[in-house]
């Protein structure tokens, strides 16, 4: 180890290590039940995939929308941990809805209200990791909350495969066991988790409508939302991964390897990407990410067999560990202290007003013209996107623009 490298991780704050393995609980939990949805809909209760996409599509909509309020609501509060918790919680609650669900739309209702939960503790909780992480470690600091984060990605299938073999193929006896991770998640959420002191927060007086007006942010940071909602409508639900997979011929049971296979790669990619973007242009790395996605997506549209599905699926991964983490440290860069919440709300309200649509363009190009035309639909945007991360400012420009503003 570098003694930089000993310095980024000393840096950060005891909050975003734990707040990193609260996400590993409850991802466990998530990706334990969302790897084995996908079958359970259409295979159990003989959903469409065009029906998948719109309940995907719809529930993670559900959450980034919320974002925004929970966001706007802990920057004028001043605090970030009750939501967050409250969030959690609402998830965990929500988690035995799933094993108990007799038709879609009681599945629909169980995702929309589970989403409801990551929606409110979404925004405050990547505030959060900025308040208390110094600017030259953030995409380390978000690197590292993806990395733990996808730890819980890439063992929760593994523990869905082994209970799906241990108990006979009973789907919903695997939901039930998602419960237990998910309830470790909030307790370690409340006993971990420090409230960050001094949250910078509006002053009294100022309009309600601050933080929801274009001039409250640089124009470098609207670029950024515009380009989070191209970002989005290029890559559609993880589900259909699955289903490629499942339509490539892996058994039912082996079904949640796919997104293991995506965690691995995920997990290795994220820190190290995080740490670099702190050392390089940020809207470089995006654009590489961007080219990876086209690189999987052309995979998957012309596999002709499990092996190339599953190259194209680990490279979904890379792609993720490129850009995900990368997108909060911008988003960070980008925003005023005081409006860090409502900026990841903002973003994530991006990201709603095109996950419905991506997910639903997915599932009607898949239902009526299969596979390989989503997936080469979703490379060509992915080129789109690429060129449109390399228009973004740089560096020297934001903080230009950010004196301006002062």
């Amino acid at each position: 180890m570098t003694p930089t490298d000993a310095s980024s991780r000393s840096s950060l704050h005891r909050s975003v290590w734990a707040l990193g393995f609260v996400s590993l609980c409850m991802d466990t939990s998530s990706e334990m039940i969302h790897a084995l949805l996908p079958v359970f809909l259409v295979g159990g209760l003989g959903v469409s995939a065009f029906v998948l996409g719109l309940i995907e599509g719809g529930a993670e909509a559900t959450a980034s929308l919320l974002k925004i309020v929970s966001g706007a609501w802990s920057d004028r509060w001043g605090k970030r941990k009750p939501l967050i918790v409250l969030g959690y919680g609402l998830a965990a609650l929500t988690k035995p809805l799933f094993p108990l669900a007799q038709s879609a739309w009681a599945v629909l209702a169980a995702r929309l209200l589970d989403r409801v939960g990551k929606g409110i503790r979404g925004a405050p909780r990547d505030a959060l990791v900025a308040d208390v992480t110094p600017a030259a470690h953030r995409g380390a600091a978000y690197g590292l909350r993806q990395s733990l984060d996808t730890v819980g990605a890439f063992l929760g299938p593994l523990i869905a495969i082994g209970l799906m073999l241990g108990l006979a193929f009973d789907v919903r006896a695997v939901f039930w066991a998602a419960c237990v991770p998910a309830l470790l998640a909030v307790v370690v959420l409340v006993v971990a988790v420090a409230e960050p002191a001094n949250v910078p927060r509006a002053e009294r007086g100022e309009s309600w409508l601050r933080g929801l007006r274009r001039r409250d942010f640089p124009r470098a940071f609207w670029l950024l939302v515009a380009l989070v909602g191209l970002f989005t409508l290029m890559r559609f639900s993880e589900a259909f991964l699955v289903l490629r997979a499942s339509e490539a011929g892996l058994p039912t049971a082996w079904l949640p390897a796919t997104l293991v296979v995506m965690s691995a790669t995920y997990l290795l990619t994220a820190y190290p990407a995080g740490r670099l973007s702190d050392r390089v242009s940020r809207k470089r790395l995006l654009a590489l990410g961007c080219i990876v996605m086209v690189a999987a997506d052309v995979t998957l549209a012309t596999a002709d067999g499990l092996p190339a599905v599953f190259v194209g699926i680990a490279l979904w991964g890379v792609h993720m560990g490129l850009t995900e983490g990368l997108v909060a440290a911008l988003t960070a860069d980008h925003a005023p202290a005081d409006l860090r919440g409502t900026a990841f709300g903002m973003v994530n309200l991006a990201r709603a007003l095109m996950l419905l649509p991506a997910s639903a363009l997915a599932g009607a190009l898949w239902t009526h013209s299969g596979a390989p035309a989503t997936f080469t639909v979703g490379a060509g945007l992915a080129v789109l996107t690429a060129v449109a991360a390399l228009l973004l400012p740089d560096r020297r420009q934001v903080a230009a623009d950010a004196n301006a503003a002062a």
